[in-house]
């Protein structure tokens, strides 16, 4: 039986690590060491436990039960290719994979067009050329090792750590108070941040490419596949988080200076400081790297799953398509989609979320038929009426009750629900088995 070389081990984490770390990952430590100062330390592990701990899980989860759809069907038959679809969709197609060509020029090519050029026609020009790549760069998914591992991510890496390293060799500033928010309980507030990332949901798509990867350096045992993509998805957890906390001190060190509207202002800031105005191009290749991978991780994930639904449409028909349809909504309806998908997608992550950790634990309670519905059923009850108060829409009698619940400040009371849920099935799962 085959097995991984090191270095394979180590290209395939740094594969992973590129498909997650796109313009949100790059931009929200800096933000939050910023606001934090002095109690950055304590938000920072707050913000690991969910931004790098859901990802890894995630990985390991669809490792396990060889892909989503499979997991999810735990909870119903018909919920398992119902519920796959939608998470791909929202996380591909629907929002991630267009934000992946607007947010870099927003943030990194905007500034530095002449004044007088047209936004929309640079817009159009800029993913065009963005989307392009992309597309060549998927064309072979198995070959994502050699294309990110190889070249892209190291590059990646390479620019980041020399930001922090000139960061060390020329401090910025001395860490601040914290913000308001970070004052009080910034290891919750640090938590929060880290759950907004929504990034398990892209571990959740990404399982199925990382295990055609793995199987095209000839390891075809799948008890293998699956070790290989856990080991993966902890190593490039454990990569995510080192980066996670150089943007974190980068950002502490910026504490005493204003508070930028965004992380991307608050990383625009730290770097023109150590660099000057060349420190906008600087910026600029950073965003469009971590913005490219995490694209052609998109691209390729949701071709090769909705390619496996459609036995006559292949993953080169889908990626064409998709391809397309990102470059269209990123330049003439991402906002429209925005309105629409942001909402699914904050119904859905509290389900996915009790998805991989019910996961986790299913060697504990497999005959146990009550869990995974009653669970995740509840949960996502409780997310969609929250999602539904938020966007003004209050359903009388229920509404406030959720109002009580604790958490419900937070939009998590759905964490209660699961737990009461989870332990109600434990029980009656019980006493139906002591019955028989």
């Amino acid at each position: 039986m085959k097995k991984c070389s090191k270095k394979n081990l180590i290209l395939l984490s740094l594969t992973l690590f590129s498909m997650f770390f796109g313009a949100g990952n790059l931009i929200f430590p800096p933000f939050l060491g910023q606001n934090a100062g002095t109690q950055s330390l304590p938000a920072l592990i707050g913000f690991l436990i969910t931004a790098v701990g859901f990802p890894v899980l995630g990985i390991a989860v669809v490792s396990r039960f060889n892909g989503l759809d499979v997991l999810a069907q735990k909870v119903h038959a018909g919920f398992g290719l119902f519920f796959a679809v939608l998470i791909y969709l929202s996380i591909g197609p629907l929002l991630a994979t267009p934000r992946t060509a607007t947010l870099p020029f927003e943030m990194a090519i905007l500034p530095l067009l002449p004044d007088g050029t047209s936004p929309q026609l640079s817009l159009l020009l800029f993913t065009s050329v963005f989307f392009l790549i992309a597309w060549l760069l998927s064309r072979n998914p198995s070959k994502l090792i050699d294309r990110l591992g190889k070249l892209l991510t190291p590059t990646l890496l390479v620019l980041i750590v020399a930001v922090f390293a000139a960061a060390l060799m020329h401090p910025l500033g001395q860490p601040a108070l914290p913000q308001p928010d970070y004052a009080s309980g910034p290891l919750i507030k640090g938590f929060l941040e880290g759950y907004l990332t929504m990034d398990a949901l892209a571990a959740l798509n990404f399982g199925i490419v990382v295990s055609l990867n793995i199987r095209a350096l000839g390891i075809d045992d799948d008890q293998e596949v699956m070790s290989t993509s856990m080991k993966a998805g902890c190593l490039a957890g454990l990569i995510l988080a080192v980066i996670y906390i150089m943007l974190t001190l980068l950002g502490t060190s910026l504490s005493g200076m204003p508070i930028g509207a965004n992380g991307a202002q608050t990383l625009t800031l730290a770097v023109t400081s150590l660099f000057g105005e060349s420190g906008r191009w600087v910026m600029a290749l950073i965003f469009l790297l971590a913005c490219m991978t995490t694209c052609v991780g998109l691209l390729t994930s949701c071709s090769e799953f909705f390619s496996s639904l459609t036995p006559k449409i292949n993953y080169s028909q889908w990626l064409l398509f998709l391809t397309l349809f990102a470059l269209g909504v990123s330049n003439f309806g991402l906002s429209a989609i925005l309105s629409i998908s942001v909402p699914v997608l904050n119904m859905i992550y509290p389900m996915a979320l009790v998805l991989i950790l019910l996961g986790l634990g299913d060697p504990l309670y497999r005959d146990n038929r009550l869990i995974y519905p009653l669970t995740v059923f509840s949960t996502g009850v409780v997310s969609v009426l929250t999602e539904l108060d938020t966007l003004g829409l209050r359903i009388p009698g229920l509404t406030q009750l959720l109002e009580n619940l604790p958490l419900a400040s937070q939009s998590l009371s759905w964490i209660c629900v699961a737990i009461a849920m989870f332990g109600l099935s434990l029980i009656l799962g019980r006493r139906k088995k002591s019955r028989r």
